[in-house]
């Protein structure tokens, strides 16, 4: 199996994580929102795949490019 590195897209705040490590995904699945400018914006999975990992946690400032989640895929 292959480790996808899911990055943030903008710079904001981790507003909501809703799935954990181990949990099974599944493409187009939101896994984490995130806020900029008062609108929420999801964090959605882009392959089939398991959480291996979550290196943010809820109220966390991060900027575009930031590592949020790994997948195992």
């Amino acid at each position: 199996m292959a480790e996808l590195e899911v990055k943030s897209d903008i710079t904001g705040t981790v507003w909501k994580i809703l799935s954990k490590e181990g949990d099974e995904i599944q493409e187009d699945d939101t896994m984490i929102i995130l806020e900029s400018m008062k609108m929420e914006i999801p964090l959605s999975s882009t392959e089939d795949g398991v959480i291996k990992r979550i290196v943010v946690a809820e109220g966390d400032a991060v900027a575009e490019g930031d590592l949020i989640l790994v997948l195992e895929v």
